[in-house]
């Protein structure tokens, strides 16, 4: 069957989010398939779509909601047919996806560790005792709780510009950020230190875009199979089984990052209390093949350590 490629009078709607680093994201799968089929970049067009999770920026997310705040307009959009394909951070996606959709496309993964920034010091332990740190994450909330329980911890919500203005007014003496977001935007100016996995695990699926498309849209499926990233669709598989086995939300502290050796994958996890005062880890190695098992073993050994009364 021949393929029925876009063009400029019938444009491939690709949805997004409108911040910088969800733009960028976004570009990069248009060059992509521009790419992969020869296509000129007026065969796409860009769709922004205000989600609410953007909309609403004086409160923090465990308030308004899980991760579906920042998918659910654009997955609505893709259901009545507006776009074609949604392009989204991984680390925001809910592990399971309305029914009619399906997010099977991965691009290659970047950077996976999270960055230390600050205008003054250069890592956390260079920080003065009882520093404000400023972070939307409780991911990254419990993690450093773990480490530096004296740490006045604020919320610290906003694109990386923000981000950096609220650092140079004084409200907070460091945050973190994704490499990855940091590396697309090309901000190289940023002070920043990258933080290894060992000292704190990212997030799951951090540094990983995902493309989601209508389960019977076969023109869609046929043209994302051609700029899919097998290797990170296998680490992916791994992580986020682990996140689905422990019912993962914005408003559960989890670590989980896979990496693959040959033919073999290397899984860590950890789950936290929200205080920091007691952290669960685990780490596993095997197949490749055994990746969504092992996430799902892991998930049930820690969950088994912690406790009924953990989360």
């Amino acid at each position: 069957m021949t393929l029925d490629l876009p063009s400029p009078a019938s444009p491939f709607n690709i949805g997004t989010r409108g911040s910088p680093l969800a733009l960028a994201q976004a570009h990069e799968t248009r060059s992509r398939l521009m790419a992969a089929f020869n296509l000129p970049e007026e065969a796409f067009a860009i769709c922004v779509i205000k989600v609410t999770g953007d909309a609403i920026q004086d409160r923090p997310l465990k308030e308004i909601g899980g991760k579906g705040l920042f998918t659910r307009e654009i997955e609505e959009a893709l259901l009545d047919g507006s776009i074609d394909i949604a392009v989204h951070s991984m680390k925001d996606m809910p592990v399971d996806q309305p029914g009619g959709l399906l997010l099977d496309t991965y691009l290659p993964r970047e950077d996976v560790r999270d960055a230390f920034v600050s205008l003054n010091a250069s890592s956390l332990n260079d920080l003065a005792e009882g520093a404000t740190v400023g972070t939307s994450s409780l991911r990254r909330r419990s993690q450093l709780l773990a480490k530096r329980p004296d740490l006045n911890i604020v919320e610290f919500r906003g694109n990386v510009q923000t981000r950096l203005k609220k650092l140079g007014d004084g409200v907070a003496e460091a945050t973190f950020l994704a490499m990855a977001g940091l590396n697309r935007l090309h901000m190289t100016d940023v002070p920043r230190t990258a933080v290894a996995p060992e000292d704190m695990l990212p997030a799951v699926a951090q540094g990983a875009i995902g493309i989601e498309r209508r389960g019977d849209d076969s023109r869609a499926a046929a043209m994302l199979d051609a700029i899919h990233d097998h290797a990170t669709g296998r680490r992916l598989a791994a992580e986020r089984s682990f996140l689905a086995a422990l019912d993962g939300s914005c408003e559960t502290p989890i670590g989980g990052l896979a990496e693959l050796d040959g033919g073999s994958i290397r899984l860590r996890g950890e789950i936290l209390r929200t205080d920091g005062t007691e952290v669960f880890a685990d780490d596993m190695s095997g197949s490749i093949e055994d990746g969504p098992a092992m996430g799902h073993a892991m998930a049930a050994k820690l969950l088994e350590k912690a406790g009924p009364d953990f989360f």
